[in-house]
């Protein structure tokens, strides 16, 4: 299972700039089998992933499953999740 990292925005967000001021929070969400780009319909604490924004991050190995900038708000819910897999 792949997992992608998506994040909950609020209004003013500008997706070139990325500026964690605009960001609610950052969820974790498995990948559809077979278009591996997409999200399945709920992240991994159960929100709907539609109105969440791609972030196309890909963690190396032993790094974390979210970008660095986004520590404070990562979802706590999700990473239990990720845990457990």
């Amino acid at each position: 299972m792949g997992v992608l990292v998506l994040l909950e925005v609020l209004e003013g967000f500008d997706p070139d700039e990325a500026d964690p001021v605009f960001i609610r929070s950052i969820h974790a969400a498995a990948s559809d089998p077979e278009v591996p780009e997409d999200p399945l319909p709920t992240t991994l604490c159960g929100i709907s992933t539609d109105p969440l924004v791609h972030t196309h991050y890909q963690a190396g190995f032993g790094e974390s499953w979210y970008p660095a900038a986004f520590e404070e708000q990562r979802c706590h819910e999700c990473e239990r999740a990720l845990r457990r897999l």
